[in-house]
């Protein structure tokens, strides 16, 4: 593996899809529970939502005497610290990320970016150009399919443009899958997205509210949190890691 960190997004040009959720578990799935050293570059402006979900986890922890000794027993087992959570404006993203992975202590593995989808806009354009991999959620709701479909077919075309910029590649996956919705609706979207020539992940992401379940002070157990990796007993039935494993062999992060 190339010492040269990985720059991954999570995004798609429709809200609700689960882009800043994706990026805060896969990011805590490799940090706490891959000893990958990961950073987050929050460019959701002017949400910043991870940034915020950091600050109530923090606050959780600082509340909660068993919070801490769990963080406190991670850092001692593996000499690592949290990863850092870091709000940035989208046009300054790029520049801003690289100079942190220069002055960080260890080397960054994969740093994630929470970026709008908003591809007329060129600063995000040009962000994600400068990308390595991008990762689009999808769901079989009309307007998500629309959106999403001239996303990336906006990104396969600047690609086609600019065949010199950093970014590989766009995959589409889906997430919210209805266990028993008609298979045909997923087949006939699957053809379609395979006529133009997208690529989309083997890994689809079942609906289930544990995508939702943020850390609290009653959390016995913990699925979305900045702070704490998945606990292995919700990660069940998610395919959460069977996602993070697709997208590590296609990220060339062994």
């Amino acid at each position: 593996m190339s010492n040269k960190s990985i720059y991954v997004a999570f995004s798609n040009q429709k809200g609700g899809v689960g882009k800043s959720a994706f990026t805060t578990l896969v990011a805590s799935y490799l940090h706490y529970t891959g000893n990958r050293n990961v950073a987050v570059f929050d460019c959701d402006y002017p949400q910043h939502s991870i940034h915020a979900m950091r600050e109530r986890d923090k606050s959780l922890v600082m509340a909660n005497d068993r919070f801490k000794l769990m963080l406190a027993s991670w850092g001692q087992q593996t000499g690592n610290k949290a990863y850092p959570v870091l709000s940035v404006q989208p046009e300054n993203a790029l520049d801003f990320a690289n100079k942190h992975v220069e002055a960080s202590e260890k080397p960054v593995d994969v740093a994630f970016f929470d970026l709008s989808g908003t591809v007329s806009s060129s600063g995000i354009l040009n962000s994600m150009l400068n990308l390595d991999y991008i990762f689009c959620p999808i769901t079989t709701d009309r307007l998500v399919m629309q959106s999403s479909l001239t996303f990336a077919l906006t990104m396969k075309d600047c690609l086609s443009k600019y065949p010199n910029v950093p970014l590989k590649g766009i995959y589409l996956f889906w997430n919210q899958l209805v266990k028993n919705e008609n298979r045909e609706i997923y087949d006939g979207y699957n053809s379609i997205i395979g006529q133009l020539n997208l690529h989309i992940l083997k890994t689809e992401i079942p609906l289930t509210i544990k995508y939702k379940r943020e850390m609290s002070q009653n959390s016995k157990q913990i699925f979305r949190s900045t702070l704490f990796p998945p606990t292995a007993a919700l990660i069940k039935g998610t395919n959460l890691d069977v996602l993070v494993e697709e997208i590590c062999q296609i990220i060339h992060l062994k």
